[in-house]
């Protein structure tokens, strides 16, 4: 039988194409998926089939997922990370020189001039005054998230010059090897806002992060700053913001999320969600998500998931390889293990990692594993779901 794979956006046909087709089958229309690939459809609501084994993102966020309602059903759900950081820190280098530069407002500006050339070419003497703005070089960025976006950002505003300040208390190793030694870390968001020109957030949106940028570290931020975003608009209070911006304590707000506060404001310039819309970030978000979401349906293995462990192990030869999602409490590896052993099943090789509440159990067992054994494994009180792989 082959996989079956529901796709609720178009996906890229680059990263399907990973996807054999003699292995797969994959549509809008798919009944009994075993996968759910999506971009930005809301997945709230949606009834979930009892057949389903896996989510994947293509892309960063997932609250447009269930995310915990997936989690207590032990189905992982796979994202992009990194996929689209070159798109994101592209469009957040742009907005530093379109604040820079004032121009949006010169644009538009230009946009009404009337009259022939000799009358545009005087108002434009007469009024490009209103828009001298500055340069980038000796100013400080202070970066809120140094994860793959984070990163890219900081050492990109670095080799345009500017001093760099970065902030993120859960830091990867990973991403610490990839940041620049010249990008200095800031001992609180109160120290990073107080010494920053411009700031660009880069964290995901949870109650942590909500209005993470507030009054009171924007009366923190040396005067005439700049605020980006491009992660979610929430994590910004706007009145907040648009009160800095008539004050004239803030230069202008650059963002990813036209609203009705903001989208007038002569020093708010507001994208329509441009974050990672290139062709090119599509596809790697399509081919990154589409490998995981694979790699877990033939192999088990959980790389990139959100709410799931990292859990990659190497299969042995000749083994029946058992993938078990449960609660993480005490002695669940060892009900799982006995169970097998009352069916006279030796285990070749075990991997149990765990994330917050939940764990993953890879197992690669000498011989058959039988649909009875998977009803007792699935019986223990904690496990959430098990499959034989």
């Amino acid at each position: 039988m082959p996989y079956r794979i529901l796709t609720l956006n178009s996906i890229s046909p680059r990263g399907l194409a990973r996807l054999p087709r003699e292995r797969y089958e994959v549509g809008a229309d798919i009944e009994c998926p075993e996968a759910i690939l999506l971009r930005s459809a809301d997945m709230h609501g949606l009834p979930l089939p009892a057949s389903l084994a896996a989510v994947g993102r293509a892309g960063t966020g997932v609250n447009n997922i269930p995310v915990a309602q997936l989690s207590a059903r032990g189905i992982p759900v796979f994202n992009a990370p990194g996929a689209n950081a070159n798109a994101v820190k592209e469009l957040v280098l742009a907005g530093l020189l379109l604040a820079a530069r004032n121009i949006g407002p010169a644009w538009l500006f230009a946009r009404a001039l009337g009259g022939d050339d000799e009358a545009i070419e005087a108002a434009v003497e007469a009024g490009k005054q209103s828009f001298v703005g500055f340069e980038l070089p000796g100013r400080t960025l202070g970066v809120i998230g140094l994860g793959a976006i984070g990163v890219e950002v900081a050492n990109s505003a670095l080799a345009l010059g500017m001093k760099v300040l970065g902030y993120d208390p859960q830091i990867t190793v990973r991403r610490a090897w990839q940041l620049s030694a010249s990008v200095e870390q800031a001992l609180s968001l109160e120290d990073l806002f107080a010494r920053a020109d411009a700031v660009s957030v880069h964290v995901p949106l949870n109650e942590e992060t909500r209005k993470l940028v507030n009054a009171a570290r924007l009366a923190l931020m040396q005067p005439q700053g700049t605020v980006l975003n491009f992660a979610r608009a929430a994590i910004v209070d706007e009145t907040a913001v648009v009160a800095a911006l008539d004050a004239a304590r803030l230069h202008a707000y650059v963002c990813d999320f036209p609203r009705c506060t903001l989208k007038d404001h002569p020093k708010v310039i507001t994208l329509p969600h441009l974050g990672a819309s290139t062709g090119e970030a599509e596809e790697n978000c399509a081919i990154m998500v589409v490998e995981q979401v694979r790699d877990f349906l033939e192999n088990g293995n959980i790389r990139n998931s959100v709410n799931y462990p990292e859990a990659v192990l190497p299969r042995v030869p000749n083994t029946t390889r058992l993938g078990v999602a449960n609660r993480n409490v005490p002695n669940m590896v060892g009900q799982i293990s006995t169970c097998l052993a009352a069916a006279g099943i030796n285990i070749a090789d075990l991997l149990n990692k765990s994330h917050g509440e939940y764990a993953y159990t890879l197992i690669d067992a000498d011989g058959e594993l039988g649909a009875e054994l998977l009803t007792r494994i699935r019986a223990i009180d904690g496990v959430l779901s098990a499959r034989i792989v």
